[in-house]
């Protein structure tokens, strides 16, 4: 049988090995995982000192002492008031007064032990589901950027008297939409007979010409990639990669156009930077952030007629 002396050491052991583990535990925890992780550390040790007491009292024969680890309801709604919102408080305050209270009686008369892990457990998930619908009102009162984005593009239009033309949402859309303005202004798109392609078809005709025109210049280009040219050059030329700043700066020098790009902001203007004697036509396109489910958007803009 184990004596007193030697259940000693193996308590300081058992406690100098979890004290190792919680320490490699909160090394190991980020920011949004660390309160998580200090709950864990903190039942760990309770979970030991009470068996440590329970084994210390069955071996000398003395009463097993009460846990006094779990802070009070009182400590803890102090604790509360100085580091949760009044909208946490008033939860968690109310959640202890309706469901919390003096343990009641056994079968025998003696007096129940509360449960105060439980009621710990009560508490925390009442402040969390308090601060759940806090961030719900927090949002609430967010202005809605689609809203605001469509009201102020709609703005510009009037402005500028041009009308939406809407283009499908599918990665494909600022090479569709500089391919339906190309149209508009009477410049072919390049290759074959513009008439002899679907207009669903297009826009693999613009992306073409600006990978094309990337493949070519490759010094104005370079600096501004994070991949290989080549590798760069064939996404855009043979998948459904979306298109931004560099394809329309490409697709302005190709086909001698002013790309004017309304959006939720400064209007954005790509010039051709061409010496030619001819002018270049101005075609207009709509840029969305926030309208569309994948996320950013071109739409192509008419003059209204």
């Amino acid at each position: 049988m184990e004596s007193l002396e030697e259940m000693k050491v193996r308590h300081r052991k058992e406690e100098k090995d979890l004290q190792s583990r919680v320490l490699q535990k909160k090394k190991q925890a980020t920011k949004k995982t660390r309160k998580g992780v200090n709950t864990e550390c903190e039942d760990l040790e309770r979970q030991l000192k009470e068996r440590q007491d329970q084994e210390r009292a069955a071996l000398t024969g003395e009463a097993v002492p009460e846990t006094e680890d779990i802070p009070d309801i009182d400590d803890s709604i102090e604790e509360s008031a100085t580091s949760h919102t009044n909208g946490v408080n008033g939860v968690t305050e109310a959640l202890e007064k309706s469901t919390i209270s003096e343990p009641a009686a056994s079968e025998d008369g003696q007096p129940r032990k509360r449960n105060r892990a439980k009621e710990r457990l009560a508490r925390r998930a009442a402040e969390q589901e308090a601060a759940v619908e806090e961030a719900k009102k927090e949002a609430a009162n967010q202005p809605d950027k689609k809203t605001v984005e469509r009201t102020k593009m709609l703005a510009q239009f009037k402005e500028n008297g041009l009308v939406e033309k809407g283009i499908r949402p599918d990665g494909h859309c600022l090479f569709s939409a500089v391919a339906d303005q190309l149209s508009q202004v009477g410049i072919p798109l390049g290759g074959e007979s513009d008439t002899e392609i679907k207009e669903d078809q297009r826009y693999k005709v613009v992306r073409k010409a600006a990978a094309r025109y990337i493949e070519g210049h490759p010094d104005d280009f370079v600096a501004w990639l994070e991949e290989p040219l080549a590798q760069y050059v064939e996404k855009i030329r043979d998948t459904a990669e979306w298109g931004g700043h560099l394809e329309l700066l490409a697709l302005a020098k190709t086909y001698n156009v002013e790309i004017c790009v309304l959006q939720d902001g400064i209007a954005q203007t790509i010039e051709p930077d061409a010496k030619g004697s001819k002018e270049p036509e101005k075609i207009w396109l709509a840029y969305y952030r926030h309208n569309f489910g994948l996320g950013e958007h071109y739409n192509s803009l008419r003059k209204a007629p």
